[in-house]
């Protein structure tokens, strides 16, 4: 519980032991095996965890088949499906377990009686929402003025880890350029270091 109330005080502000207490009191402990999915595309998501251990994907497809990887969601992130969760629309993307993952997770019918029986929640969904467009407009932002070679230094500098624990193919989506791209900038990358 003690990650979980830092995790709540570092992304939405102050909060009381008892405040703290009430809503730790509606998650659960969840785990996915490797391969097993959080939500699919055209469903609708029914649940928000935070990632305690391993590695989510966030992934669709395009019209022309092709994967495209949307996140890499790790320890301390929160996940949903944010179309499905929040608005009861189908799921644009799919996320799948990439490893053993390990979650704390309220389902959408804890989460509204959540709303009811504390009112300041809104006030942090309201947060946690601010919090999703603000990363979606940095990431926006870097695609529009950064270099493919310095998107790669700033994520390789952010997530280093990674690097290590998936295909890298699944990196070079996140950043928004193909396969030879990146193996051609990780290569001078490696070359420079």
């Amino acid at each position: 519980m003690e990650d979980f109330n830092k995790l709540m005080q570092e992304n939405f502000g102050q909060l009381t032991h008892q405040e703290l207490a009430l809503i730790y009191s509606y998650f659960h402990e969840e785990k996915l095996n490797k391969n097993d999915f959080f939500t699919k595309s055209d469903e609708i998501c029914d649940r928000l965890s935070i990632v305690k251990s391993g590695i989510l994907r966030v992934y669709a497809l395009s019209e022309g088949g092709k994967e495209i990887t949307q996140w890499l969601s790790t320890e301390n992130f929160l996940m949903t499906e944010i179309r499905g969760f929040f608005f009861n629309q189908l799921n644009r993307w799919t996320i799948q377990a990439f490893t053993d993952v390990e979650l704390l997770t309220i389902t959408k019918k804890d989460y509204h009686q959540l709303c009811k029986e504390f009112p300041k929640w809104n006030e942090i969904e309201k947060k946690f929402i601010i919090k999703c467009f603000a990363m979606i407009e940095d990431r926006i932002f870097s695609h529009l003025s950064m270099t493919a070679e310095e998107r790669y230094a700033l994520y390789f500098g952010q997530n280093k880890a990674l690097f290590n624990q998936v295909p890298l193919q699944y990196i070079a989506s996140v950043l928004g350029m193909t396969p030879e791209t990146f193996s051609r900038i990780r290569r001078r990358q490696t070359e420079n270091s």
